[in-house]
């Protein structure tokens, strides 16, 4: 089972994307029990964390995406969107959605962005 995520892209740097991450109806839990997150791997880096929100949307950001990216979630929708502005040549990766609580976790299959200077 994958999760869904789109919105990837090519952007200048200074402009924006929305990332947006669905979790399938095969997977039938509760979607407000999942923590989701989004992360990002460049090439020849390994895969890190840029931002996570919890059920009760409680989140937490990468340092160096603090003020920039902004993580949201539609329970209703099951959905998690990133909101990335200000986007600098260093985002460049492939973004991956995770979805994650006790005992499961379930990936993405991975949205390129590339930003240009």
């Amino acid at each position: 089972v994958q999760l869904q995520a789109s919105g990837g892209g090519l952007v200048q740097a200074g402009g924006s994307l929305r990332l947006s991450c669905v979790l399938p109806r095969t997977i039938t839990s509760v979607f407000w029990g999942y923590t989701m997150s989004w992360y990002r791997q460049a090439p020849g880096k390994q895969r890190n964390l840029v931002a996570s929100i919890t059920g009760n949307r409680n989140t937490n950001y990468a340092d160096d995406v603090k003020g920039r990216f902004t993580i949201s979630r539609d329970n209703s929708k099951k959905t998690v969107y990133l909101y990335m502005n200000s986007l600098e040549p260093e985002d460049t990766a492939v973004y991956y959605c995770n979805a994650a609580q006790s005992g499961e976790a379930y990936w993405g299959k991975g949205t390129q962005v590339t930003v240009s200077s």
